[in-house]
Formats: C-alpha cells, sequence, structure tokens
C-alpha cells in the first residue's frame, strides 16, 4: 500500500472534489492516479511515435508510394 502526505489545500481540494462526485477521498485519489497514469502512457507512446517516425514525404513522393503517378 502507498502512503502519500498531502499539504492541507491538496487534502481540501481533493475532499471537496470528492464530495461533490458523490466519492470518498481514497476513490476520487485513485482515479485520477489512474487517470494520471494512462495519460502518461499515452504521452510517453506518442512522444516515442514521434522520436522513431520517418522523415515527411513530399506530394510527389506520396504519389509515387501510392501508386497514383504512372
Amino acid at each position: 500500500m502507498l502512503s502519500v502526505p498531502l499539504t492541507a489545500e491538496i487534502q481540501r481540494r481533493l475532499g471537496e472534489l470528492a464530495k461533490s462526485r458523490g466519492q470518498s477521498d481514497a476513490d476520487f485519489a485513485r482515479e485520477l492516479i489512474e487517470a494520471s497514469i494512462e495519460d502518461l502512457d499515452d504521452i510517453q507512446m506518442a512522444t516515442s511515435h514521434l522520436e522513431s517516425r520517418q522523415p515527411a514525404l513530399s506530394s510527389e513522393q506520396a504519389r509515387k508510394a501510392l501508386g497514383l503517378d504512372d
């Protein structure tokens, strides 16, 4: 189990948001952590894709690659 100390302000804001959603503080914090992990995974995947992508093709090169030019 993980224990994370929070400032009084963060604890207050977390409590208010959890209450407005009808959730406990713990359930809402878990939801926030899960969403953040998914976002970070998406960012990492996108960054890796951008770093390994091929150079852009000109329109002429793209047409040729697609077999649109004779």
